[in-house]
């Protein structure tokens, strides 16, 4: 039998406990040793200043002087009495700034023109769609997107008419080259004036990095549209989109749905072969097979589920903000004990919560490790993965058209610029299903 301990793999990405340990010691003690420094108060532009003389005060907001008799006070200011000051000023400003806004909001509602044009913003924030279709594409597919949209996605205006009357959002979905600004990155700039259907990640494009692609996808997703279901699906995949809106709906008032067509393939040890599994000894003995999981091509979440992903992935991010804020607050002059105070938790924080998603090789087996130990529904439904013609063409035929067709054999269909045309006339659907069906009757606008 063939097991390793995992102290035989020690994770690149986790700090060893004793430097971890010694690190958070040596922020606690710096923290200590700064807290204890006196700092004077600069004379700056927007920050509070007193002084004192002849028993009267001065303080300066923004350079203006008010002048206050001080009666029989003879000591200085003290540091809390300085920071009532400057908490009572600021009430002050956003006081004035709260009574101006609410007079702009009057007068724009009593405007009949200004008050629709408010009215239409915010039927448009409070929009709730019913899926968002990421469609997974990388620099060099320029043709596979063009032969995406000369087949099952909708342009230009029939686009726009989905979006706002079925509630369906379709973007190509791609990050950033690790040249920022370079040539791959104009490309894709110059192809999205040109057809605006892009969704730009905050990452690093690399086939090594699809796993946290899909991750970053979720969270972005979510956090832009509100919507029943979130769906990946690749760039070389037939889909029709009336039967995949059907397929979701009937589980649209479910919480936490997995959808896809669930697989357990094997776990690949061997170094060299595609679908290499790096951490293949976490799932026991040589030859031992995946967990369920959904395959690849295309796959569905709930927004739960899409919700839980973004919690994790925003969370280091808003603990990175938090440390930068902390620090900029150690170098200003206005910095407390209290700051320095921070700085050893946020670290620990840091250093426990760094990848809470962990990231397998695989960007399917990632998620379906992402959502184990989570009460999730698994739905297993084959018409996310039927075969190319004769089969989903026999298939259309007997009435039970498929939502998405690929050859398994190549991950996608082969040559899929070439043959993803002869996919849609004999596999597609017909062109009034998707403005007829019955899914339509779940989206609705929130009030």
């Amino acid at each position: 039998m063939f097991v390793k301990s995992r102290g035989e793999h020690p994770s690149k990405h986790v700090l060893p406990k004793n430097l971890a340990l010694l690190l958070c010691l040596a922020s606690f003690c710096a923290g200590m040793f700064f807290s204890n420094r006196t700092w004077m108060v600069p004379d700056a532009k927007g920050i509070p200043w007193t002084s004192r003389t002849g028993g009267k005060q001065f303080v300066d907001y923004d350079r203006n002087i008010v002048l206050k008799n001080e009666g029989n006070n003879s000591g200085g200011i003290s540091g809390s009495q300085h920071s009532i000051l400057t908490m009572d000023k600021a009430i002050s400003d956003l006081e004035i700034k709260l009574m101006a806004s609410r007079a702009e909001r009057e007068t724009i509602r009593k405007d009949p023109m200004m008050s629709e044009g408010v009215k239409n913003i915010e039927s448009t924030l409070k929009r709730k769609y019913f899926m968002v279709i990421g469609i997974n594409t990388a620099f060099s597919s320029h043709k596979r997107r063009d032969s995406v949209r000369a087949t099952w996605m909708p342009q230009a205006e029939k686009r726009k008419k989905l979006e706002e009357e079925t509630g369906i959002i379709i973007r190509f979905v791609i990050g950033h080259s690790s040249t920022s600004g370079g040539i791959l990155d104009k490309a894709i700039e110059a192809e999205e004036k040109v057809h605006g259907d892009f969704l730009r990640l905050q990452h690093v494009e690399g086939y090594l990095e699809l796993s946290a692609k899909t991750k970053t996808y979720f969270a972005t997703a979510v956090s832009l549209w509100d919507a029943e279901f979130y769906v990946k699906v690749d760039d070389d995949i037939h889909v029709n989109l009336a039967t995949l809106g059907v397929t979701l709906a009937r589980h649209s008032k479910k919480p936490r749905v997995y959808i896809g067509c669930m697989k357990s393939g094997p776990v690949l040890a061997r170094k060299g072969v595609k679908y290499h599994e790096p951490e293949y000894w976490k799932f026991g003995e040589v030859g031992n097979k995946y967990f369920r999981h959904a395959t690849g091509q295309l796959y569905a979440i709930s927004k739960d589920l899409a919700t839980y992903i973004f919690i994790n992935q925003k969370l280091v991010q808003l603990l990175n903000e938090a440390l930068v804020l902390v620090v900029r607050c150690m170098c200003s002059n206005r910095s407390s004990n209290f700051i320095y105070l921070l700085v050893p938790p946020v670290i620990i924080v840091m250093l426990c919560l760094r990848n809470v998603l962990h990231k397998y090789a695989n960007e399917d087996v990632s998620l379906g490790a992402w959502f184990i130990g989570l009460d999730v529904e698994h739905v297993d439904d084959r018409r996310l993965c039927c075969g190319t013609p004769p089969d989903c063409e026999w298939k259309a035929q007997a009435g039970n058209i498929c939502a998405a067709s690929f050859d398994w054999r190549c991950s996608g269909i082969c040559r899929s610029v070439e043959r993803i045309m002869e996919v849609h006339e004999r596999c597609g659907e017909d062109k009034n299903a998707l403005w007829s069906a019955n899914f339509v009757q779940t989206i609705r606008t929130s009030s």
